[in-house]
């Protein structure tokens, strides 16, 4: 799938409440697993499909998003709902932070720089010898 997000996302894991509308109109409430996050939206993990362009209401700890739906896709474990948060719906971690978060970003600079402290480290010791 081609990605289109426009600001970096961080992979979390934290269940969340979201409230919507199923194809009937009648309003629903789930359990979704918040997998990921980002400034303009989220990916959930839920049980049922939901309609694409749904309006829903995401609510966590500290409050709550609103979005639309711009995907829904089955994978082997449920339905990954793909939400683009509504104009003035913004995530910030100052705000709140989901329990399990991991900027994929710093994982990759750490390596780099371990990486590159172990590559000077041995090219000192090979210059000594």
């Amino acid at each position: 799938m081609k990605e289109r997000r426009a600001n970096a996302r961080m992979m979390c894991s934290e269940l969340v409440t979201v409230f919507y509308q199923d194809s009937q109109g009648r309003s629903r409430r789930v359990v979704a697993n918040l997998e990921d996050i980002s400034l303009c939206g989220v990916c959930l993990l839920v049980d049922d499909p939901v309609p694409i362009n749904s309006s829903l209401r995401i609510c966590h700890p500290k409050g709550e998003f609103s979005g639309n739906v711009r995907y829904c896709l089955f994978r082997e474990i449920g339905y990954f709902l793909g939400v683009q948060f509504d104009e003035g719906s913004r995530w910030s971690p100052d705000v709140w932070r989901p329990r399990h978060l991991l900027d994929l970003r710093d994982l990759v600079e750490r390596s780099a720089q371990r990486a590159r402290e172990k590559n000077s480290h041995g090219t000192s010791e090979a210059a000594a010898q």
